[in-house]
């Protein structure tokens, strides 16, 4: 039986690092939207846009986020999973453990 996905429908939950991700399926602009040839695919949280963080401060990140000012790793990178401070939770999500990039006080989800 093939099922026909559609947008907004659920992919996937997430509990990792005490929050909990609803992934849904859709679209990340209108360009993919309006093509004819494009399939609803799951969408991943933009974290530079809408900072996210655990109850110790540190930043939920996606693997394929660009990297920050404190990365290290492989010089011509340029996403999140190959820093030394990506450390994975699940699917593509993550956080970041450096130090530099922790929010003091934690809870900081504002």
């Amino acid at each position: 039986m093939n099922t026909v996905l559609k947008e907004g429908d659920l992919y996937k939950v997430i509990n990792i690092f005490g929050k909990i991700f609803e992934l849904r399926y859709g679209y990340y602009d209108e360009n993919d939207r309006n093509s004819e040839f494009n399939e609803v695919i799951p969408i991943y949280p933009d974290f530079l846009k809408t900072p996210m963080y655990t109850d110790e401060g540190r930043p939920f990140v996606t693997q394929m986020q660009d990297v920050c000012e404190f990365f290290e790793g492989k010089s011509n990178s340029e996403e999140c999973i190959n820093c030394i401070h990506y450390h994975h939770g699940d699917d593509l999500l993550g956080i970041c453990v450096c130090d530099l990039n922790q929010k003091l006080g934690g809870n900081t989800n504002d």
